[in-house]
Protein backbone atom coordinates (compact mmCIF):
# COMPACT_ATOMS: atom_id res chain seq x y z
CA UNK A 1 0.00 0.00 0.00
CA UNK A 2 1.25 3.62 -0.99
CA UNK A 3 2.27 6.01 1.86
CA UNK A 4 -0.56 8.37 0.15
CA UNK A 5 -3.17 5.69 0.22
CA UNK A 6 -2.13 4.76 4.29
CA UNK A 7 -2.76 8.02 4.85
CA UNK A 8 -5.78 7.99 3.51
CA UNK A 9 -7.06 5.24 5.39
CA UNK A 10 -5.81 6.64 8.50
CA UNK A 11 -7.05 9.88 7.81
CA UNK A 12 -10.83 7.68 7.47
CA UNK A 13 -10.42 6.12 10.72
CA UNK A 14 -9.28 9.15 12.84
CA UNK A 15 -12.89 10.75 11.42
CA UNK A 16 -14.41 7.41 12.58
CA UNK A 17 -16.30 9.29 15.52
CA UNK A 18 -17.92 11.66 12.97
CA UNK A 19 -19.07 9.04 10.14
CA UNK A 20 -20.50 6.87 13.56
CA UNK A 21 -22.70 10.09 14.70
CA UNK A 22 -23.63 11.31 11.08
CA UNK A 23 -24.87 7.53 10.61
CA UNK A 24 -26.69 8.09 13.76
CA UNK A 25 -28.17 10.81 11.94
CA UNK A 26 -29.68 9.63 8.93
CA UNK A 27 -33.55 8.75 10.62
CA UNK A 28 -33.26 12.29 11.70
CA UNK A 29 -32.32 13.18 8.43
CA UNK A 30 -35.53 11.49 6.71
CA UNK A 31 -38.05 13.28 9.32
CA UNK A 32 -36.88 16.21 8.42
CA UNK A 33 -38.48 15.90 4.15
CA UNK A 34 -42.06 16.14 4.54
CA UNK A 35 -44.10 14.57 1.23
CA UNK A 36 -45.46 17.97 1.07
CA UNK A 37 -47.58 18.31 -2.32
CA UNK A 38 -49.22 21.75 -3.60
CA UNK A 39 -53.03 21.55 -2.93
CA UNK A 40 -53.73 22.78 -6.66
CA UNK A 41 -52.03 19.80 -8.91
CA UNK A 42 -50.25 20.61 -11.79
CA UNK A 43 -53.18 19.33 -13.85
CA UNK A 44 -56.04 21.05 -11.89
CA UNK A 45 -53.87 24.50 -12.68
CA UNK A 46 -53.82 23.25 -16.44
CA UNK A 47 -57.91 22.93 -16.55
CA UNK A 48 -57.23 19.29 -17.17
CA UNK A 49 -57.57 16.24 -14.66
CA UNK A 50 -56.25 13.06 -15.48
CA UNK A 51 -58.80 11.26 -16.19
CA UNK A 52 -60.34 13.43 -18.81
CA UNK A 53 -57.25 13.87 -20.48
CA UNK A 54 -56.66 9.80 -21.08
CA UNK A 55 -60.66 9.61 -22.13
CA UNK A 56 -60.52 12.04 -24.04
CA UNK A 57 -57.70 11.83 -26.23
CA UNK A 58 -56.48 7.63 -26.02
CA UNK A 59 -58.90 6.41 -28.33
CA UNK A 60 -58.49 8.87 -31.06
CA UNK A 61 -54.68 9.52 -30.65
CA UNK A 62 -53.25 6.62 -30.00
CA UNK A 63 -50.84 5.62 -27.68
CA UNK A 64 -47.89 7.76 -29.03
CA UNK A 65 -49.86 11.22 -29.57
CA UNK A 66 -51.24 10.48 -25.83
CA UNK A 67 -47.98 10.76 -24.81
CA UNK A 68 -47.27 14.03 -26.47
CA UNK A 69 -50.77 15.48 -25.52
CA UNK A 70 -49.26 15.07 -22.03
CA UNK A 71 -45.66 16.54 -22.67
CA UNK A 72 -48.11 19.56 -23.91
CA UNK A 73 -50.21 19.75 -20.94
CA UNK A 74 -46.92 19.53 -18.59
CA UNK A 75 -44.61 21.78 -20.46
CA UNK A 76 -42.65 21.77 -17.34
CA UNK A 77 -41.88 18.16 -17.18
CA UNK A 78 -44.43 15.22 -16.39
CA UNK A 79 -45.66 15.03 -12.66
CA UNK A 80 -44.49 12.15 -11.07
CA UNK A 81 -48.47 11.13 -10.63
CA UNK A 82 -48.14 10.33 -14.57
CA UNK A 83 -44.42 9.74 -14.85
CA UNK A 84 -43.31 5.55 -14.53
CA UNK A 85 -43.86 4.20 -10.91
CA UNK A 86 -40.32 4.40 -9.16
CA UNK A 87 -39.99 0.88 -8.14
CA UNK A 88 -38.56 1.86 -4.92
CA UNK A 89 -38.77 5.40 -2.99
CA UNK A 90 -35.87 4.80 -0.92
CA UNK A 91 -32.08 5.27 -1.64
CA UNK A 92 -28.99 6.36 0.94
CA UNK A 93 -27.15 8.95 -1.02
CA UNK A 94 -23.45 10.11 0.81
CA UNK A 95 -22.58 13.59 0.41
CA UNK A 96 -18.84 15.23 1.67
CA UNK A 97 -19.12 18.72 2.87
CA UNK A 98 -18.13 20.61 -0.38
CA UNK A 99 -20.24 22.92 -1.84
CA UNK A 100 -20.70 20.94 -4.88
CA UNK A 101 -22.74 18.75 -3.10
CA UNK A 102 -25.64 21.55 -2.47
CA UNK A 103 -27.78 19.98 -5.24
CA UNK A 104 -27.94 17.21 -3.45
CA UNK A 105 -29.08 18.39 -0.04
CA UNK A 106 -31.49 21.17 -2.03
CA UNK A 107 -33.13 17.93 -3.36
CA UNK A 108 -33.83 17.08 -0.19
CA UNK A 109 -34.52 20.70 1.53
CA UNK A 110 -36.86 21.79 -1.06
CA UNK A 111 -38.84 19.10 -1.69
CA UNK A 112 -37.89 17.79 -5.36
CA UNK A 113 -36.94 14.29 -3.88
CA UNK A 114 -40.57 14.06 -2.83
CA UNK A 115 -42.15 15.57 -5.52
CA UNK A 116 -40.55 13.11 -8.58
CA UNK A 117 -42.17 10.29 -6.31
CA UNK A 118 -38.81 9.37 -3.93
CA UNK A 119 -39.23 10.60 -0.94
CA UNK A 120 -37.44 8.24 1.15
CA UNK A 121 -34.28 8.76 -0.08
CA UNK A 122 -31.58 10.07 2.40
CA UNK A 123 -28.81 12.20 2.40
CA UNK A 124 -26.34 11.58 4.79
CA UNK A 125 -22.88 12.64 5.35
CA UNK A 126 -19.53 11.13 4.71
CA UNK A 127 -16.75 11.34 7.30
CA UNK A 128 -13.91 11.27 4.29
CA UNK A 129 -13.93 10.01 0.15
CA UNK A 130 -12.38 6.64 1.82
CA UNK A 131 -15.50 6.13 4.03
CA UNK A 132 -17.78 6.87 0.75
CA UNK A 133 -15.81 4.39 -1.36
CA UNK A 134 -16.23 1.83 1.35
CA UNK A 135 -19.45 2.62 2.28
CA UNK A 136 -20.44 2.45 -1.78
CA UNK A 137 -18.52 -1.33 -1.57
CA UNK A 138 -21.23 -2.03 1.05
CA UNK A 139 -24.11 -0.75 -0.62
CA UNK A 140 -27.70 0.42 0.94
CA UNK A 141 -28.70 -2.94 1.87
CA UNK A 142 -26.13 -3.55 4.03
CA UNK A 143 -25.96 -0.07 5.83
CA UNK A 144 -23.82 1.44 3.40
CA UNK A 145 -24.64 3.67 0.40
CA UNK A 146 -26.09 3.68 -2.79
CA UNK A 147 -25.01 6.46 -4.63
CA UNK A 148 -23.02 9.58 -3.81
CA UNK A 149 -21.56 13.15 -4.56
CA UNK A 150 -18.73 11.99 -5.64
CA UNK A 151 -15.15 12.58 -7.08
CA UNK A 152 -15.65 11.73 -10.99
CA UNK A 153 -12.25 8.95 -10.90
CA UNK A 154 -13.84 7.79 -8.38
CA UNK A 155 -16.73 5.57 -9.75
CA UNK A 156 -13.93 4.43 -12.58
CA UNK A 157 -11.33 3.53 -9.29
CA UNK A 158 -14.60 1.53 -7.67
CA UNK A 159 -15.76 -0.41 -10.66
CA UNK A 160 -12.55 -1.22 -11.51
CA UNK A 161 -11.48 -2.67 -7.72
CA UNK A 162 -8.48 -0.33 -7.94
CA UNK A 163 -9.19 1.40 -4.89
CA UNK A 164 -11.13 -1.48 -3.24
CA UNK A 165 -10.47 -4.11 -0.61
CA UNK A 166 -8.40 -7.00 -2.40
CA UNK A 167 -9.04 -5.15 -5.55
CA UNK A 168 -12.54 -6.60 -5.51
CA UNK A 169 -14.73 -4.08 -8.37
CA UNK A 170 -17.85 -2.48 -7.53
CA UNK A 171 -19.82 -1.88 -10.38
CA UNK A 172 -20.69 1.80 -10.45
CA UNK A 173 -22.54 4.36 -12.89
CA UNK A 174 -21.87 8.00 -13.33
CA UNK A 175 -25.32 9.15 -14.30
CA UNK A 176 -24.87 13.26 -14.17
CA UNK A 177 -21.95 15.59 -13.40
CA UNK A 178 -23.01 17.66 -10.38
CA UNK A 179 -20.60 21.23 -11.38
CA UNK A 180 -18.14 22.91 -12.99
CA UNK A 181 -15.18 24.74 -11.86
CA UNK A 182 -14.65 26.56 -8.23
CA UNK A 183 -12.16 24.27 -6.43
CA UNK A 184 -8.94 26.05 -5.20
CA UNK A 185 -5.52 25.54 -4.28
CA UNK A 186 -4.30 26.85 -1.43
CA UNK A 187 -0.90 27.59 -0.03
CA UNK A 188 0.54 28.11 3.17
CA UNK A 189 1.66 31.93 4.51
CA UNK A 190 4.95 30.58 4.95
CA UNK A 191 5.22 30.82 1.16
CA UNK A 192 2.96 34.42 0.42
CA UNK A 193 5.54 36.98 -0.49
CA UNK A 194 6.04 34.75 -3.48
CA UNK A 195 3.00 36.06 -5.15
CA UNK A 196 2.62 32.34 -6.11
CA UNK A 197 -0.28 32.36 -9.13
CA UNK A 198 -1.56 29.65 -11.69
CA UNK A 199 1.84 29.39 -12.17
CA UNK A 200 3.57 27.99 -9.44
CA UNK A 201 6.92 28.29 -10.90
CA UNK A 202 8.27 30.32 -8.05
CA UNK A 203 7.54 27.96 -5.70
CA UNK A 204 10.18 25.13 -7.26
CA UNK A 205 13.03 26.78 -5.62
CA UNK A 206 11.32 27.69 -2.35
CA UNK A 207 10.22 23.40 -2.32
CA UNK A 208 13.48 22.96 -2.89
CA UNK A 209 15.42 25.03 -0.61
CA UNK A 210 13.43 23.74 2.20
CA UNK A 211 13.97 19.99 1.41
CA UNK A 212 17.56 20.83 1.30
CA UNK A 213 17.28 21.61 4.76
CA UNK A 214 15.99 18.46 6.28
CA UNK A 215 12.18 19.22 5.96
CA UNK A 216 9.60 17.72 4.45
CA UNK A 217 7.82 19.37 2.03
CA UNK A 218 3.85 17.93 2.18
CA UNK A 219 1.21 18.49 -0.30
CA UNK A 220 -2.42 18.02 0.61
CA UNK A 221 -5.15 16.24 -1.61
CA UNK A 222 -8.40 14.35 -0.88
CA UNK A 223 -8.45 11.15 -2.47
CA UNK A 224 -5.49 9.21 -4.63
CA UNK A 225 -6.45 9.59 -8.73
CA UNK A 226 -9.44 11.92 -7.52
CA UNK A 227 -10.11 15.87 -9.17
CA UNK A 228 -8.18 17.27 -6.45
CA UNK A 229 -4.97 15.08 -6.73
CA UNK A 230 -5.25 15.73 -10.35
CA UNK A 231 -5.71 18.98 -10.21
CA UNK A 232 -2.66 19.31 -7.75
CA UNK A 233 -0.72 17.37 -9.73
CA UNK A 234 -0.94 19.22 -13.01
CA UNK A 235 -0.48 22.47 -11.55
CA UNK A 236 2.61 21.26 -10.15
CA UNK A 237 4.05 19.30 -13.04
CA UNK A 238 3.26 22.59 -15.00
CA UNK A 239 6.08 24.47 -12.98
CA UNK A 240 8.64 21.62 -13.31
CA UNK A 241 7.56 20.14 -9.47
CA UNK A 242 7.78 15.85 -9.79
CA UNK A 243 4.39 15.59 -7.58
CA UNK A 244 5.90 11.88 -6.52
CA UNK A 245 9.25 12.79 -6.01
CA UNK A 246 9.93 16.53 -5.21
CA UNK A 247 7.33 16.65 -2.71
CA UNK A 248 4.77 14.48 -0.17
CA UNK A 249 1.38 14.04 -1.15
CA UNK A 250 -0.91 13.46 1.69
CA UNK A 251 -4.45 12.62 2.05
CA UNK A 252 -6.78 14.88 4.43
CA UNK A 253 -10.80 14.85 4.08
CA UNK A 254 -11.88 17.97 2.77
CA UNK A 255 -13.29 19.30 6.14
CA UNK A 256 -9.99 18.68 7.80
CA UNK A 257 -7.65 20.57 5.80
CA UNK A 258 -7.90 24.28 7.25
CA UNK A 259 -7.14 22.57 10.93
CA UNK A 260 -4.04 20.81 9.21
CA UNK A 261 -2.53 23.84 7.72
CA UNK A 262 -3.14 25.61 10.66
CA UNK A 263 -1.08 23.43 12.79
CA UNK A 264 1.36 23.28 10.25
CA UNK A 265 1.10 20.00 9.04
CA UNK A 266 0.89 20.68 5.11
CA UNK A 267 2.48 23.63 2.65
CA UNK A 268 -0.61 23.43 0.01
CA UNK A 269 -3.25 21.77 -0.94
CA UNK A 270 -6.29 21.30 -3.02
CA UNK A 271 -9.95 20.99 -2.02
CA UNK A 272 -13.20 22.58 -2.49
CA UNK A 273 -15.32 25.19 -1.45
CA UNK A 274 -15.95 26.13 1.34
CA UNK A 275 -12.66 25.44 2.96
CA UNK A 276 -10.34 27.48 0.78
CA UNK A 277 -12.20 30.57 1.60
CA UNK A 278 -12.57 29.56 5.44
CA UNK A 279 -8.91 29.30 5.10
CA UNK A 280 -8.42 33.03 3.48
CA UNK A 281 -11.16 34.02 6.51
CA UNK A 282 -9.21 32.84 9.40
CA UNK A 283 -5.92 34.15 7.67
CA UNK A 284 -4.15 30.91 8.01
CA UNK A 285 -3.35 30.78 4.11
CA UNK A 286 -4.02 31.88 0.71
CA UNK A 287 -5.64 30.60 -2.74
CA UNK A 288 -3.21 30.44 -5.37
CA UNK A 289 -5.73 30.05 -8.07
CA UNK A 290 -9.42 28.49 -8.63
CA UNK A 291 -8.98 25.56 -10.78
CA UNK A 292 -10.72 27.06 -13.06
CA UNK A 293 -7.77 29.07 -13.41
CA UNK A 294 -5.81 25.75 -14.65
CA UNK A 295 -9.04 24.76 -16.67
CA UNK A 296 -11.80 26.73 -17.32
CA UNK A 297 -15.37 25.13 -17.32
CA UNK A 298 -13.83 22.10 -15.99
CA UNK A 299 -15.68 18.99 -14.78
CA UNK A 300 -15.70 18.50 -11.06
CA UNK A 301 -17.74 16.29 -8.98
CA UNK A 302 -20.71 13.59 -10.36
CA UNK A 303 -23.58 11.74 -9.14
CA UNK A 304 -22.51 8.43 -8.76
CA UNK A 305 -24.55 4.64 -7.63
CA UNK A 306 -23.91 1.44 -7.39
CA UNK A 307 -24.93 -0.21 -10.76
CA UNK A 308 -27.06 -3.17 -9.11
CA UNK A 309 -29.29 -0.39 -7.71
CA UNK A 310 -29.86 1.12 -10.87
CA UNK A 311 -30.80 -1.90 -12.86
CA UNK A 312 -33.15 -2.54 -10.35
CA UNK A 313 -34.80 0.34 -10.08
CA UNK A 314 -34.35 2.18 -13.48
CA UNK A 315 -37.34 4.53 -12.73
CA UNK A 316 -36.35 4.82 -9.43
CA UNK A 317 -33.20 6.25 -10.46
CA UNK A 318 -35.05 8.62 -12.97
CA UNK A 319 -36.80 10.19 -10.49
CA UNK A 320 -33.67 10.70 -8.24
CA UNK A 321 -31.67 12.15 -11.29
CA UNK A 322 -34.70 14.35 -11.82
CA UNK A 323 -34.66 15.87 -8.38
CA UNK A 324 -30.86 16.31 -8.46
CA UNK A 325 -31.17 18.24 -11.77
CA UNK A 326 -33.94 20.58 -10.57
CA UNK A 327 -31.96 21.25 -7.69
CA UNK A 328 -29.44 21.80 -9.86
CA UNK A 329 -30.81 24.47 -11.89
CA UNK A 330 -32.45 26.17 -8.36
CA UNK A 331 -28.64 26.53 -7.38
CA UNK A 332 -27.53 27.77 -10.45
CA UNK A 333 -30.00 31.25 -10.10
CA UNK A 334 -28.20 34.09 -8.59
CA UNK A 335 -31.03 35.15 -6.20
CA UNK A 336 -31.05 31.76 -4.67
CA UNK A 337 -27.39 31.63 -3.67
CA UNK A 338 -27.57 33.28 -0.50
CA UNK A 339 -30.43 30.97 0.86
CA UNK A 340 -28.47 28.06 -0.51
CA UNK A 341 -25.38 29.29 1.24
CA UNK A 342 -27.73 29.43 4.35
CA UNK A 343 -29.55 25.66 3.97
CA UNK A 344 -26.15 24.32 3.17
CA UNK A 345 -24.26 25.75 6.09
CA UNK A 346 -26.64 24.41 9.00
CA UNK A 347 -25.57 22.73 11.60
CA UNK A 348 -26.70 19.26 10.28
CA UNK A 349 -25.24 19.76 6.71
CA UNK A 350 -21.75 21.34 6.21
CA UNK A 351 -21.79 23.31 9.89
CA UNK A 352 -20.28 26.24 8.26
CA UNK A 353 -20.70 29.69 8.36
CA UNK A 354 -22.36 31.80 5.76
CA UNK A 355 -19.51 33.97 5.67
CA UNK A 356 -16.98 31.35 4.63
CA UNK A 357 -19.47 30.45 1.52
CA UNK A 358 -21.67 33.02 0.00
CA UNK A 359 -18.56 34.94 -1.26
CA UNK A 360 -17.36 32.47 -3.53
CA UNK A 361 -20.70 31.02 -4.06
CA UNK A 362 -21.18 34.55 -6.08
CA UNK A 363 -17.99 34.98 -7.56
CA UNK A 364 -16.41 37.64 -5.32
CA UNK A 365 -12.72 35.92 -4.40
CA UNK A 366 -10.73 37.34 -1.97
CA UNK A 367 -7.47 35.03 -2.86
CA UNK A 368 -5.87 35.90 0.93
CA UNK A 369 -2.64 37.85 -0.47
CA UNK A 370 -4.05 40.83 -1.85
CA UNK A 371 -5.53 40.12 -4.59
CA UNK A 372 -9.65 40.47 -4.51
CA UNK A 373 -11.63 40.18 -7.60
CA UNK A 374 -15.51 40.91 -7.36
CA UNK A 375 -17.95 39.25 -10.18
CA UNK A 376 -15.72 36.81 -11.38
CA UNK A 377 -16.66 34.11 -13.53
CA UNK A 378 -14.54 31.42 -11.45
CA UNK A 379 -17.97 30.51 -9.17
CA UNK A 380 -19.25 27.42 -8.95
CA UNK A 381 -21.75 26.30 -12.13
CA UNK A 382 -24.39 24.22 -11.35
CA UNK A 383 -27.06 23.75 -14.53
CA UNK A 384 -25.02 27.07 -17.03
CA UNK A 385 -23.01 25.81 -19.48
CA UNK A 386 -24.27 22.23 -19.63
CA UNK A 387 -22.53 21.70 -15.99
CA UNK A 388 -25.40 18.72 -15.49
CA UNK A 389 -24.50 16.34 -18.50
CA UNK A 390 -21.35 14.06 -17.90
CA UNK A 391 -20.31 14.31 -21.19
CA UNK A 392 -17.44 11.26 -22.05
CA UNK A 393 -14.98 12.95 -23.05
CA UNK A 394 -14.54 14.66 -19.70
CA UNK A 395 -14.21 11.17 -17.93
CA UNK A 396 -11.66 9.94 -20.46
CA UNK A 397 -9.19 13.05 -19.75
CA UNK A 398 -9.80 11.85 -15.73
CA UNK A 399 -8.45 8.16 -16.44
CA UNK A 400 -6.08 9.05 -19.05
CA UNK A 401 -4.56 11.46 -16.33
CA UNK A 402 -4.73 8.49 -13.37
CA UNK A 403 -2.88 6.67 -16.71
CA UNK A 404 -0.48 9.62 -16.04
CA UNK A 405 0.53 8.91 -12.65
CA UNK A 406 0.06 4.91 -12.94
CA UNK A 407 -3.18 4.56 -11.19
CA UNK A 408 -4.30 2.56 -14.36
CA UNK A 409 -1.83 1.23 -16.86
CA UNK A 410 -0.90 2.37 -20.17
CA UNK A 411 -3.13 -0.12 -21.97
CA UNK A 412 -5.95 0.84 -20.72
CA UNK A 413 -8.87 0.93 -23.20
CA UNK A 414 -9.94 4.36 -22.12
CA UNK A 415 -13.33 4.38 -24.31
CA UNK A 416 -14.95 0.96 -23.57
CA UNK A 417 -14.15 1.78 -19.84
CA UNK A 418 -15.96 5.31 -20.24
CA UNK A 419 -19.10 3.57 -22.02
CA UNK A 420 -19.00 1.26 -19.14
CA UNK A 421 -19.65 3.42 -16.26
CA UNK A 422 -21.05 6.88 -18.22
CA UNK A 423 -24.30 6.10 -18.44
CA UNK A 424 -25.34 9.69 -19.91
CA UNK A 425 -28.22 7.99 -21.90
CA UNK A 426 -30.03 7.86 -18.31
CA UNK A 427 -29.23 11.58 -18.03
CA UNK A 428 -30.83 12.41 -21.44
CA UNK A 429 -34.14 10.32 -21.00
CA UNK A 430 -34.60 11.99 -17.29
CA UNK A 431 -33.99 15.38 -18.91
CA UNK A 432 -36.65 14.64 -21.27
CA UNK A 433 -38.82 13.57 -19.09
CA UNK A 434 -38.39 16.88 -16.84
CA UNK A 435 -38.91 18.65 -20.14
CA UNK A 436 -35.32 20.42 -20.13
CA UNK A 437 -35.14 22.74 -22.95
CA UNK A 438 -33.36 21.54 -26.39
CA UNK A 439 -30.99 23.83 -25.93
CA UNK A 440 -30.00 22.85 -22.80
CA UNK A 441 -29.20 19.20 -24.05
CA UNK A 442 -25.47 18.85 -25.56
CA UNK A 443 -26.28 17.68 -29.18
CA UNK A 444 -22.60 15.14 -28.46
CA UNK A 445 -21.44 12.99 -25.71
CA UNK A 446 -17.87 14.66 -26.40
CA UNK A 447 -17.24 18.54 -25.99
CA UNK A 448 -14.39 18.05 -28.43
CA UNK A 449 -10.82 19.55 -27.38
CA UNK A 450 -10.12 20.60 -24.24
CA UNK A 451 -6.99 23.45 -23.50
CA UNK A 452 -5.70 23.79 -20.35
CA UNK A 453 -3.61 27.06 -18.84
CA UNK A 454 -0.13 25.70 -20.21
CA UNK A 455 -1.45 25.54 -23.52
CA UNK A 456 -1.64 21.68 -23.54
CA UNK A 457 -4.47 20.54 -25.58
CA UNK A 458 -6.55 17.17 -25.05
CA UNK A 459 -8.15 15.83 -28.04
CA UNK A 460 -10.35 13.08 -26.95
CA UNK A 461 -10.28 11.25 -30.07
CA UNK A 462 -6.28 10.42 -29.56
CA UNK A 463 -5.82 10.86 -25.57
CA UNK A 464 -2.19 9.24 -26.00
CA UNK A 465 -1.02 12.57 -28.18
CA UNK A 466 -2.25 14.60 -25.20
CA UNK A 467 0.00 12.36 -22.73
CA UNK A 468 3.22 12.44 -25.13
CA UNK A 469 2.99 15.92 -25.12
CA UNK A 470 3.33 16.04 -21.15
CA UNK A 471 6.38 16.27 -19.64
CA UNK A 472 6.52 14.59 -16.28
CA UNK A 473 4.62 11.62 -16.07
CA UNK A 474 4.30 7.88 -14.70
CA UNK A 475 4.02 5.98 -17.90
CA UNK A 476 5.72 5.95 -20.95
CA UNK A 477 4.06 7.90 -24.10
Amino acid sequence: MSDASKTESAAAESAAAESAATSNAKAESAKTESAKTESATPAAAAGVSRRSLLKGTAAALGTAALFESIRMAFPGGVPAAYAATPETTKATLGYIALMDASPLVIAKEKGFLAKHGVPDVEVVKQASWGATRDNLVLGGEKNGIDGAHILTPMPYLISTGKVTQNNVPTPMYILARLNLDAQAISVSNEYKDLKVTANAGALKEAFAKKKAEGKEVKIAMTFPGGTHDLWIRYWLASAGIDPDKDVSTIVVPPPQMVANMKVGNMDAFCVGEPWNEQLVNQGIGFTACTTGEIWKQHPEKALGMRADYVDKNPNATRAILKAVMEAQQWCDKMENKKEMSEIVGKRQWFNVPVSDIYGRAIGDINYGNGRVVKNSDQYMKFWMDHASYPFRSHDAWFITEDIRWGKFEPTTDINALVAKVNREEIWREAAKELGVAASDIPASSSRGKETFFDGKVFDPADPQAYLKSLGIKRVDA
